[in-house]
């Protein structure tokens, strides 16, 4: 996609573009044409030019345009060097919204990376385990997680078996060995490499007792179907945690399109099981969203998504399920995940 773009390109892990850019330096800096930067996470002594060449010329933006993988190097790098000089996007996976004439199925269970299988199956679920394979023998240590590859995978594996639960470092931690903090350190570091979404309990002065744990969800279900062992879509729906792995895309897919906004999210549970799957907190107000992997989603669903909505005064609430027809009023919506995706994009 950056090669499309107009302007000069240097992939940095390639060493003869390191010294191509080293020796046109002074030169590129001092043009108008866009400057693209591949892999910067790889080459650390460009950050400080960087910030010069940005602070020569503070007037003039768009300059520089550097990708980097998941690193969390990269964002170091960032963070340190190029405080207020930069803006940051972030790039999901393919969302619903971007896929022309492809069944929702088809994005669920392949998941959204381009070569997964969304564009052609029969990469699924190759791709995934070689993408992960990777990840684990090698980017992962290179980037500082401590864990070793096999406690990784372990790891990411019970991490799938808990998808959507309520978090319990305590009880993982048994189970893998060590202690119920460093297993908190490895998923905050799991967590910023974009392979899970940890989503934090809404606090709120109710007369309940809330779940105070998060959740955590793999933010790309072909991922999670694949460590799962998932052959296709059939075997998918025999799961018994198949609405899990459902409620996760959906979420996924909502912040996907909220990403880059000012939007906090969140899950309600009170001891006594009144529970809404995601909440939107947009400042004033509130959205409280219920997810159902049914086409004829019962009244009852929304009578009891209403009687915890009412608990936090949420402005609007939302039943997204797999029906065919959206029902929209001023405070209720009943509607499936193209429908709301679309209604969110117009808000």
């Amino acid at each position: 996609m950056a090669q499309s773009i107009q302007g000069s390109y240097f992939d940095l892990e390639q060493d003869k573009d390191r010294l191509r850019l080293d020796l046109m330096w002074e030169s590129i800096k001092s043009e108008n044409e866009l400057v693209i930067l591949d892999e910067a996470q790889t080459w650390p002594d460009i950050f400080p030019r960087l910030r010069g060449a940005i602070d020569e010329d503070r007037k003039r933006y768009g300059r520089f345009l550097f990708l980097g993988s998941v690193s969390p190097i990269l964002m170091t790098e960032v963070s340190e060097s190029l405080a207020g000089r930069l803006s940051l996007i972030e790039l999901t996976p393919f969302l619903l919204t971007e896929l022309s004439g492809k069944k929702i199925d088809d994005l669920w269970l392949y998941g959204g990376y381009p070569d997964g299988g969304i564009l052609d199956s029969n990469q699924f679920p190759q791709w995934q385990h070689d993408y992960l394979n990777l990840l684990v023998q090698r980017d992962l240590p290179n980037w500082g997680l401590p864990a070793k590859p096999q406690m990784t995978f372990r790891l990411l594996k019970m991490v799938a078996a808990t998808h959507g639960q309520t978090w319990n470092a305590s009880q993982l931690g048994q189970s893998l060995g060590i202690s119920h903090p460093t297993v908190n350190d490895y998923m905050s570091y799991l967590e910023g490499v974009y392979l899970l979404r940890r989503l934090q309990p809404y606090q709120s002065n109710l007369r309940k007792r809330l779940v105070k744990s998060p959740k955590y969800y793999w933010r790309d279900t072909g991922l999670l179907h694949a460590i799962s062992n998932i052959k296709n879509y059939d075997h998918l729906l025999s799961q018994p945690w198949v609405g899990a792995s459902w409620e996760g895309f959906v979420i996924e897919q909502i912040l996907g399109i909220i990403e880059n906004q000012s939007i906090e999210a969140y899950y309600l549970k009170t001891s006594d099981n009144y529970e809404v799957d995601l909440i939107l907190d947009f400042g004033s107000t509130l959205w409280a969203i219920e997810i159902k992997l049914s086409s004829q989603p019962r009244s009852q669903d929304l009578n009891q998504l209403n009687k915890t909505a009412d608990l936090i005064s949420a402005e609007k609430r939302i039943l997204i399920s797999r029906v065919s027809s959206d029902t929209i009023t001023k405070d209720q919506i009943s509607c499936s995940l193209a429908g709301f995706l679309n209604f969110l994009k117009g808000k």
